[in-house]
């Protein structure tokens, strides 16, 4: 009798694998098709119905994003999240034009893929030893220099 019970269990279990298989083949079709969907304007109604007021809404939109990838780009050399606003601008871009969600789409996919190879246990052990091994360098030099020419602070230097 627990003979049949357990055939039964490995059964279902197997018959809930399937299922859950089945479940992710339909959600992997289901993502396919949604990247697949000929890209649409996210403009209201009433502007995508009149040709000139749609083409000054685009440009609307360009503009903005421009502004806000520029925005970016400076903060990368200036404080603020310089990155956070190129994508910013790029998914601006994106509600409009179909090349910008293209590229978009890609940019999202790289970042999960290096998000996922920095998690590898040998990247990470990888990038530790280089750290370390960069800071060890770093602070020899800067013991060096100290031991050399001592500590003598940019303002403190007499005319020589």
């Amino acid at each position: 009798m627990n003979t049949g019970s357990d055939r039964g269990t490995n059964e279902s279990a197997t018959g809930d694998a399937a299922t859950e298989a089945t479940a992710q083949a339909a959600e992997g079709s289901a993502e396919e098709t949604a990247e697949e969907k000929p890209h649409v304007s996210k403009a209201p109604a009433f502007i995508k119905a009149r040709r000139s007021l749609h083409l000054s809404w685009q440009v609307g939109v360009f503009v903005v994003g421009l502004a806000v990838i520029a925005a970016g780009v400076a903060m990368l050399v200036l404080p603020g999240p310089g990155w956070v606003a190129i994508f910013a601008g790029l998914a601006i871009w994106a509600t409009e034009f179909a090349w910008a969600h293209l590229v978009l789409r890609w940019t999202k996919r790289k970042v999960t893929e290096a998000a996922q190879k920095a998690l590898d246990p040998k990247v990470r052990r990888r990038n530790i030893i280089l750290t370390t091994t960069g800071l060890v360098i770093a602070g020899a030099l800067i013991g060096f220099y100290l031991w050399k020419y001592g500590l003598v602070l940019p303002w403190d230097l007499k005319d020589q």
